[in-house]
């Protein structure tokens, strides 16, 4: 994730934060980072498979 210093603080008039102004970028970012870790919330009970197993798949399937 990049860095956070792309951001502007928008304050009331007793200097207390109320808004925050995003990097198009950082945002696209943070999105996206959001997206994952709802995939990876769905998927948390899913079995999972070594590297090995997968590897075996794959080259039964002639894709690796």
């Amino acid at each position: 994730m990049a860095s956070l210093k792309r951001e502007r603080f928008i304050t009331d008039d007793k200097g207390r934060g109320k808004a925050v102004i995003l990097d198009i970028e950082l945002y696209q970012e943070l999105l996206e980072d959001l997206e994952d870790l709802r995939v990876l919330a769905e998927r948390r009970d899913e079995a999972t498979s070594s590297l090995e197993e997968v590897e075996e798949r794959l080259k039964a399937r002639g894709l690796l």
